[in-house]
């Protein structure tokens, strides 16, 4: 069962860095997911990735306070909509497809600014 955790982790953490850099793929879930698997399947694996300089400190600011930094929300939020907006105006003609995407975007940005800002 601890290979299964530690595969179900790896691939959490994969999904996580991934979602870092594509605005629909969200970061924070993956992250704490990866660290749940792993404190499932093994220490030495959780306590690598809580004392990874970026991963680590976003993963326990986050359970810790539940909030996520300012330049992560400016970041993500803006992300999003650029990515949304280029896919509504030069990859989808259908009107429904724009209305979609807007959609996706509004959902994101609130639940992005749902959560508390982090101070400091």
């Amino acid at each position: 069962m601890k290979v299964f955790y530690i595969f179900l982790g790896s691939l959490a953490l994969a999904l996580g860095i991934i979602g870092i850099f594509l605005p629909l793929l969200p970061t924070t879930p993956f992250l704490l997911l990866s660290a749940t698997f792993y404190f499932r399947g093994s220490p030495r694996l959780y306590d690598w990735l809580l004392s990874r300089k970026r991963l680590g400190t976003y993963i326990r600011n986050f359970r810790e306070s539940k909030a996520i930094p300012l330049r992560a929300k400016v970041i993500s939020v803006s992300l999003t909509w650029l990515t949304l907006l280029y896919c509504a105006i030069f990859l989808f003609p259908q009107i429904w497809l724009k209305a979609l995407m807007a959609g996706i975007a509004i959902g994101v940005t609130w639940h992005i600014l749902s959560y508390k800002t982090l101070k400091g």
